[in-house]
């Protein structure tokens, strides 16, 4: 099957982001949100990072507004129903993923893979939720999704060698670049990253130094283009909060443990860039 039309669900910073990418590379896109305001912020965004791609001369006015035509924002989950491929990209919690699962493997024709752009959350447990286990797979786009070349691609335990190669191909395709990763808690790039975020806040909440202080060292002497603190924000302290628990529960081992100062910011409504404050004032 030629893939032509993608769906993605969810219009947030990954969703509006992988449809941008997808459009730009000439597919049909069906984006899909539970509101119309959440489409309207996403095809805002698009449209301004696009705007950025041309005063670049990445790309051309015109292939600006090809893209944008090629989208096509919808509140109705129904319409992913003639999709060739879809990306789930909704919010990182496990029973809202389990919902939507369950409703695109009702929807979608059998032959069609179903990826998740989850950043912790089991692809095997996704799969088994389905009566297509072997077309369920993990796409792991990073943020800002136009910008960064890495997608991890998480095979479950039932995802078949056809399942991974054609979804490699498809982020090949993207101008992506596929790392071929096993399913396991965090995969490898938050399963490495989240722990060195976590300690860095214990850091601060011990009094150890200042955000500005332990982002100072990791740009200076590790040669990080950002700190851990400001990468923190800039993911959202929520779903920093979220992946640390699912490595927890799912690995068991209290090295996972989120620092205390991470669940009462995120208690506060502190998120990071999003909600105008973090470890950083925005």
């Amino acid at each position: 099957m030629e893939i032509q039309r993608i769906g993605v669900i969810g219009a947030g910073t990954m969703g509006n982001g992988i449809a941008h990418v997808f459009a730009r590379s000439g597919y049909s896109v069906v984006l899909c949100d539970v509101e119309q305001r959440f489409l309207d912020r996403g095809l805002a965004t698009i449209t301004k990072n696009l705007d950025r791609e041309v005063a670049k001369n990445k790309i051309s006015a015109e292939d600006k507004a090809a893209a944008l035509k090629k989208i096509e924002p919808v509140t109705d989950r129904g319409r992913l129903a003639d999709c060739d491929f879809i990306v789930e990209a909704a919010t990182e919690k496990f029973e809202i993923k389990t919902e939507i699962f369950r409703d695109l493997d009702r929807l979608a024709r059998p032959e069609v893979i179903l990826a998740s752009n989850t950043s912790s959350i089991s692809i095997t447990k996704l799969a088994a939720l389905t009566k297509r286990p072997d077309k369920v797979i993990g796409m792991h786009f990073f943020n800002p999704v136009p910008v960064m070349q890495l997608v991890e691609v998480i095979r479950g335990l039932a995802t078949s060698p056809e399942t991974f190669s054609e979804t490699r191909d498809l982020a090949i395709k993207l101008d992506k670049t596929p790392v071929e990763v096993n399913d396991a808690p965090g995969f490898v790039s938050n399963r490495v990253l989240m722990p060195l975020l976590n300690e860095a806040m214990y850091t601060v909440m011990e009094g150890v130094a200042t955000p500005e202080a332990v982002d100072e060292v990791f740009k200076l002497g590790m040669a990080h283009p950002m700190g851990p603190l400001t990468l923190a924000d800039f993911i959202g302290l929520d779903v920093c909060l979220d992946i640390m628990r699912v490595m927890l529960d799912g690995l068991g081992d209290p090295k996972y443990r989120p620092c205390p100062l991470l669940i009462k910011m995120v208690d506060a409504g502190w998120l990071g860039r999003k909600s105008g404050r973090g470890f950083y004032k925005y």
